[in-house]
């Protein structure tokens, strides 16, 4: 730097007698020297902060590594966009994980925990989720065409404006979760079983064959009870903690 700071004083004092000279010439080239040492210059700070900041930076890295999923709790996972066709979820603590988009064909999540996932447009066709904690999970605009809910928890879920033609939901829990009327209607034609978990009847989740019911099972109808205090509970205790 003091090399630098040298060359840039000779470089103006050149300056000063080449104005004084009245040349145009040696001003000129006078004036993009000192651009150019301003430009080494500024790559010599930059270096020098990265090759000081390098084992830092990596530190950090490894740390997030280890520390894993979203605000280090170690279970949120990013699979936004993703293609996880085929593969083998089945047992693990996903919550809150991220499947944005992601093309999880033929994926097996059997007993997996993804309470408050994200499925937004997922592509979850012949997807098997028996067994799986899917309470909360955001699943609207999603594709689950002949997708496995057998004994599936899903309270809370949303599931507005998702196809879910010949879905396996027997024995599944769907107690205030949000779905379309349409979808409601179509599995309530062949709904059936009771969730081993809760110990709620899948159609009577859905709220098949009764008014009164089916308006009881949607939080967002205004016809409807608000959502019970230990279902508020329930879900709070889902939330990370960023204080004590």
């Amino acid at each position: 730097m003091a090399v630098l700071a040298s060359s840039t004083t000779r470089c103006r004092s050149a300056c000063r007698r080449a104005i004084t000279g009245r040349s145009r010439t040696v001003r000129v080239e006078c004036m993009v020297a000192s651009q150019q040492l301003r430009t080494a210059a500024a790559a010599f700070v930059a270096t020098a902060t990265l090759a000081l900041a390098g084992p830092a930076l990596a530190d950090l890295n490894v740390y997030e590594a280890e520390a894993g999923g979203e605000f280090g709790i170690g279970s949120a996972q990013q699979y936004g966009e993703a293609d996880v066709q085929g593969r083998d979820f089945s047992g693990q603590d996903l919550r809150r994980s991220n499947f944005t988009s992601a093309d999880c064909r033929n994926a097996n999540f059997k007993g997996a925990n993804l309470q408050g996932a994200y499925f937004i447009k997922a592509v979850t066709y012949r997807t098997n989720f028996e067994d799986a904690n899917l309470s909360d999970v955001l699943m609207d605009r999603a594709t689950m065409v002949e997708a496995n809910l057998r004994n599936a928890v899903l309270q809370r879920a949303v599931f507005t404006r998702s196809d879910l033609k010949d879905a396996v939901v027997e024995g599944a829990d769907f107690t205030n979760a949000l779905l379309d009327k349409t979808q409601v209607m179509a599995l309530c034609k062949y709904a059936d079983g009771t969730n081993p978990v809760t110990g709620i009847s899948t159609r009577k989740s859905l709220g098949c064959g009764s008014q009164r019911r089916y308006k009881a099972s949607f939080p967002s109808n205004p016809d409807g009870p608000q959502v019970a205090e230990d279902e508020k509970e329930a879900f709070r205790k889902t939330l990370p903690t960023y204080r004590e």
